[in-house]
């Protein structure tokens, strides 16, 4: 019987199902966008029920498409498994008797929690915090949201107190409402990233929940990536229980997948926003300025961690141009537009739509366009949004490069905008480094596949999948005498959108790139 894998990646534009054999080839997929809610400024919300309905219908699709082979859909022939793979951070609270969310999700990129974190820092909190979670105090992660909603939904704190209230992230509704109620769990990778877990004991930290007053009983049960999570027939779509086995946010899969099982090898995540990860081994170690410690990834019985940065808007600052500024009608005709001119022109812009990620730490910036003048046309502006990318993955890198030793031999690409290889080959030429794509776009898919993999026993080793990875290109770094004085421009832009306190600033008129 021929085995198939259905992997869940819940991102947060869109629900996409993917098909994958156990070579771990993609088969099929199928993707539902879902609508993003603005209601006040600094606010990001999703609809958690809007997301359910998705990933049901987009599984359907996904059955239903004429692109899957047929041995993959007859029941005779084939068996199926489920894994989930999340965008992280964004937080669910729901009522466990109705189950109903007693609000919108708070998505990662809403930035309501920044008085109560501000408060938090003020206080002196900041240290105990980073020593328990390894993370910064910043409304990205996910404790201030549910705080938020907790002192500001009429009702949830005395709920909450009753016992009535759950919350999850993304992975933790989807896998409830999949099982109809009957499992309350959450990974590793995505416990990590709430700023309520001990990443050294491996728990639900209690001074980090009286910190946020967030009571205990909301918690669910945390679970290695690789576990066996429950079964579900997908509301009837299988006539028979299938597993969901192998969960993890969606930067720890692509982590997986683009196979960095050892310590030092890390990988970039182009997505609506980007995250930078490296490998630092089985033991939790202080993040150096900018960055943050969460779990890598937890599989064969080991917890593996990592060093990381997200940057707040990276895909979102091309969507942006092209839904928004209207500046161009289809994003695959950018990379043409932005290679019509020699260069940028002198323009920058700093997407801080949400604020500024790391290594910044701005969560209260706004976004801005620098250095336009009556010589500036659309294709300028279209280049330097493309730019920002790689001069914010620049940023990242040279903290974490120096954090592990040195300059990263090379860094593993994955996500929609590696397609552009414009980005691609200014990336390599800006870090002096190989940028290696792989043929799996969806990168955080694969991830869960072979998290599922693990989970069914399927396989047993690292070393029996490190051969799946398929590289597509590899971008190896040219040299250029404009590399100096591009990067000084985009350090100068920052300070003056921004003004960030950073010593990365300090030497801002002298700085070169390694």
């Amino acid at each position: 019987m021929n085995n198939y894998i259905i992997a869940i990646d819940q991102s947060t534009s869109a629900t996409k199902a993917m098909l994958f054999d156990e070579k771990c080839k993609m088969l099929g997929r199928s993707d539902i966008g879902h609508k993003q809610y603005y209601p006040q400024e600094g606010f990001v919300e999703h609809d958690a029920e809007e997301i359910y309905r998705n990933t049901v219908d987009a599984i359907r699709n996904l059955l239903q498409s004429p692109n899957v082979p047929y041995a993959a859909l007859s029941a005779q022939s084939a068996s199926y498994s489920l894994a989930i793979t999340n965008q992280r951070e964004t937080v669910v609270v729901w009522n466990k008797h109705t189950g109903k969310p007693i609000t919108r999700a708070v998505v990662w990129q809403d930035t309501r929690g920044k008085e109560i974190c501000r408060k938090m820092r003020e206080e002196g909190n900041t240290q105990m915090v980073m020593d328990k979670s390894g993370l910064l105090i910043d409304p990205n992660f996910s404790a201030s949201g549910v705080k938020w909603i907790l002192d500001n939904v009429e009702g949830a704190r005395e709920a909450a107190d009753k016992g009535e209230l759950i919350m999850g992230t993304i992975d933790t509704w989807l896998i409830w409402k999949l099982t109809d109620g009957k499992v309350f769990a959450t990974d590793t990778t995505n416990a990590s990233r709430t700023m309520l877990f001990n990443i050294h004991t491996m728990e639900w930290d209690e001074d980090l929940l009286r910190l946020f007053t967030i009571p205990r009983q909301m918690m669910a049960e945390v679970l290695p990536c690789d576990a066996v999570y429950g079964e579900t027939t997908v509301e009837g779509l299988f006539e028979r229980p299938i597993q969901i086995a192998g969960v993890l946010g969606d930067s720890h899969g692509a982590l997986v997948a683009q196979m960095c099982f050892s310590e030092g090898s890390g990988k970039v995540t182009y997505g609506t926003g980007s995250s930078v990860m490296v490998n630092i081994g089985q033991t939790p170690k202080p993040a150096p300025e900018g960055l943050v410690t969460s779990v890598g990834f937890s599989a064969l019985g080991r917890h593996y961690y990592g060093y990381e940065g997200n940057i707040y808007s990276t895909g979102a600052t091309l969507k942006w141009m092209v839904d928004q500024m209207k500046l161009i009608a289809d994003p695959k005709d950018m990379e043409a537009e932005a290679i019509s001119v020699k260069d940028n022109g002198g323009v920058y812009i700093v997407p801080s739509f949400a604020g500024l990620g790391a290594p910044w730490w701005k969560p209260d910036a706004t976004a801005g366009i620098v250095g336009m003048t009556f010589a500036t046309t659309r294709a300028h502006i279209i280049r330097a949004g493309i730019e920002s990318i790689a001069y914010q993955v620049k940023d990242l890198l040279d903290v974490m490069a120096a954090a592990v030793g040195g300059r990263l031999d090379v860094i593993c690409a994955d996500g929609g905008p590696t397609k552009n290889k414009f980005l691609m080959q200014f990336q390599a030429d800006l870090l002096h480094t190989p940028v290696v794509c792989t043929e799996v776009e969806d990168a955080s898919a694969l991830g869960a596949a072979l998290m599922n993999g693990f989970a069914r026993k399927v396989w047993t080793s690292f070393d029996e999948v490190v051969g799946m990875r398929k590289v597509t290109n590899i971008y190896k770094p040219q040299q250029r005498d404009d590399l100096t004085r591009l990067y000084d421009g985009w350090l100068k832009a920052v300070y003056k959108v921004c003004s960030p306190d950073s010593r990365m600033l300090k030497d801002a008129e002298s700085v070169t790139v390694q």
